[in-house]
């Protein structure tokens, strides 16, 4: 079982307090730094000093980093057109010497798109709209130098586009994710490395890998192709003191966060991560940092639990 960080910056954050957490990551032995891509603040907060751009904060952390990888979970399908979405993932990979990851999805968050001039069509289109740009992400990292990548579509057409400029990748690996019983898994088939469960318990999360792993064997893709992921929030204490510090930080009853989340004493948290891997097979586990001036979180993690599960 490997470990990434995940964070929020759209509850407040610079690029400064994100290279800080990214370094920590990084020199805690951390696999991945990773960050939500969203405009507002969720909840109480007031979001300052305002948002920072996912693929912007991305590229500029592969010029300041050395081994982590780096990515989205995930990227709004609404958010950017496919082809300029493709050169910013490609541009981000070559500046990280070849590190970078897409998480991409269909977007939920109403209040960002109408406070941000972003359209926010129904379901049923924002599904359309993300399979048409898994479509082109991956048609034009496929493109050979020298060919011409073509795709017509209800919602987009591209015309012999050079796909340029090349990922130092063949392909950045693409995460899909989320409950959806059908569409969800159909498209981690067809274009995913990784499929990711968010902030769902054990069994909901057992059911829906099930339905990824039967979607797999359907098409004829091995399930083992794919690495099973989930995203937790981690509130980790060294007594139940601690925990409860870590709780209230993050305005967090500390019953709710125990019930719900990846939390509690070092112990515990090595029974739950076992627990998880027992009962749904994941290999993958996305730590949710939501307290980023709390760098000993995240080192404490490193240091009395992943030499425990390891």
């Amino acid at each position: 079982m490997d470990f990434r960080i995940f964070t929020e910056p759209q509850q407040g954050a610079t690029y400064s307090d994100l290279l800080r957490v990214a370094r920590t990551t990084q020199d805690a032995g951390y696999d991945a730094f990773f960050r939500s891509d969203h405009w507002v603040a969720m909840g109480d907060g007031d979001g300052l000093p305002g948002p920072t751009d996912a693929w912007m904060t991305l590229a500029a952390l592969g010029r300041e980093t050395e081994r982590i990888r780096l990515g989205t979970l995930v990227t709004s399908a609404t958010f950017r057109l496919p082809g300029p979405l493709a050169v910013a993932v490609a541009q981000a990979d070559e500046m990280s010497g070849g590190r970078v990851e897409l998480g991409l999805g269909t977007g939920w968050f109403e209040a960002e798109h109408t406070a941000y001039g972003i359209p926010f069509p129904p379901l049923r289109q924002r599904f359309e709209i993300l399979t048409e740009q898994l479509e082109i992400l991956t048609g034009m990292w496929a493109t050979r130098p020298g060919e011409r990548f073509t795709h017509r579509g209800e919602h987009y057409t591209v015309v012999d586009s050079p796909a340029l400029p090349r990922p130092v990748q063949d392909a950045p690996p693409v995460i899909v994710g989320g409950m959806g019983r059908a569409k969800t898994p159909a498209l981690a088939v067809r274009f995913a490395a990784e499929f990711n469960v968010p902030f769902q318990a054990p069994d909901a999360t057992a059911e829906q890998f099930g339905r990824v792993r039967d979607a797999c064997r359907a098409a004829g893709r091995d399930p083992a192709e794919l690495t099973y992921s989930v995203a937790q929030m981690l509130c980790l204490g060294r007594d139940d003191a601690e925990v409860a510090r870590r709780a209230d930080a993050v305005g967090r009853d500390v019953a709710e966060v125990r019930e719900n989340c990846l939390a509690g004493t070092p112990g515990e948290i090595v029974d739950r991560l076992g627990t998880w891997a027992e009962r749904t097979g994941t290999t993958r586990v996305y730590l949710q940092i939501l307290d980023l001036s709390d760098l000993d979180h995240l080192e404490d993690f490193a240091s009395l639990v992943v030499p425990e599960i390891s």
